[in-house]
């Protein structure tokens, strides 16, 4: 599925150069990384939720989600420094353009009444920050094996150097912006 790797080479790269005037290859904003991130609270009661969760995280990325740990302790959630609290995984190269076009063009397609993703979660350096809250809206998670329903973030880092080109750039790709 090299697809959406193709597409940003080339039709999105002509477009921003266009759009933006760059003279030189190296300008063009592009991805960088995206970071999947589930924080999992409940796991203080439950760590069984933890395993669940790295594997679910791994099924939809294709590469293996590390699990997270408590930086500093916190009495009030009964939260000890180190306890396992939730997993990540960074996505670059070719499966960073596979999850890319999966969450346009199949995940998103399936959230109930879906009008879009705003435009307010941009940085301001043109990287985008994605919540989604149901993550069974992905083809790889089987529903009927899904302990609890988990939320998830999804942070797409890009080279662009205001929100203008990373909203460009995302546009480009076929995100789906509100209107």
């Amino acid at each position: 599925m090299a697809g959406m790797k193709q597409h940003y080479l080339d039709v999105c790269v002509p477009q921003l150069k266009q759009e933006f005037g760059y003279k030189n290859i190296m300008e063009v904003p592009k991805l960088e990384k995206i970071t999947l991130n589930m924080g999992l609270g409940e796991a203080v009661q439950n760590p069984k939720i933890i395993e669940s969760a790295v594997q679910e995280l791994t099924m939809l990325a294709g590469q293996k989600a590390v699990v997270t740990r408590a930086k500093k302790s916190i009495a009030t959630f009964k939260l000890r420094e180190g306890m396992p609290i939730g997993c990540r995984v960074t996505l670059r190269g070719d499966r960073m353009y596979d999850f890319l076009a999966k969450l346009v063009h199949v995940a998103l397609a399936r959230v109930r009444d879906f009008r879009g993703v705003s435009f307010k979660a941009f940085d301001g350096r043109g990287n985008y920050s994605l919540g989604i809250k149901e993550h069974i809206i992905f083809p790889e998670i089987d529903y009927d094996k899904i302990d609890k329903i988990k939320g998830l973030n999804i942070a797409i880092t890009t080279t662009a150097k205001s929100d203008g080109e990373g909203r460009f750039l995302l546009q480009a790709l076929g995100m789906p912006f509100r209107k």
